[in-house]
């Protein structure tokens, strides 16, 4: 599958929202230590000036978190980028899960890499807007769901991967049991200010997990809204 063989009309920008701007995060990716080409190269091209706030536009290729509204954020790039590297490094999925659309920014990257893309998201509000740039990019592999994400999509299960956008207190029994054998599964976990992102692959023997550093994401709530 080609990376972002889409037509991609709505990428274009000026000043801080133009290619150069783009081109120059993925380099300060690269020096950070993401290595996969793959990712780098889905974010050299996905316009993220097109998941925020025009009012934040000019903030859009800066290493840092931005805010949507309802009190959530766009993640960090960097952040994106590993977890969509440590979601792929062992093989390339064809169906993954994405519990927390939020600004569809991290779908959108992902949906440039696998088959299908299934997200779910808890606030009404955050999702309609993320379908509307979805449509926008021409992004129509991806299929969305307005439910509480904790419980996953088992009428579309097994998924080949799930990556999970929000921190929950430990990681939820009902995801992992939707994981199709050698499936993975990334998502922070722990209390604000104590998070760890965990990486989860089923073996022949049971669950492995890794440990892949620190990193701050707001907390994974049920319901909907």
């Amino acid at each position: 599958m080609s990376v972002f063989s889409r037509p991609d009309p709505a990428a274009r920008g000026v000043g801080m929202t133009s290619q150069r701007a783009r081109d120059r995060l993925v380099e300060r990716l690269a020096g950070e230590g993401i290595r996969d080409r793959r990712v780098l190269d889905v974010m050299r091209t996905l316009p993220r000036h097109q998941f925020i706030d025009e009012a934040l536009a000019s903030r859009a290729y800066e290493d840092t978190a931005l805010p949507i509204g309802k009190s959530q954020t766009i993640s960090q790039p960097f952040v994106v980028a590993r977890m969509t590297e440590a979601l792929i490094e062992h093989r390339l999925p064809q169906r993954v899960l994405e519990i927390g659309t939020g600004s569809g920014y991290q779908c959108a990257v992902l949906s440039l890499l696998v088959e299908q893309m299934f997200t779910v998201e808890r606030i009404d509000e955050l999702l309609r807007n993320a379908r509307r740039r979805f449509r926008k990019l021409g992004l129509d592999n991806i299929r969305s769901r307005h439910d509480d994400g904790r419980l996953g999509w088992s009428d579309e299960a097994p998924f080949d991967a799930i990556i999970v956008t929000a921190a929950g207190a430990a990681l939820e029994s009902a995801l992992l049991s939707q994981l199709a054998p050698q499936g993975c599964l990334v998502a922070p976990v722990g209390p604000t200010g104590r998070q760890t992102l965990m990486r989860v692959r089923a073996g022949d023997d049971g669950w492995l997990e890794e440990n892949l550093g620190a990193v701050s994401f707001v907390p994974l709530r049920g319901g909907t809204e």
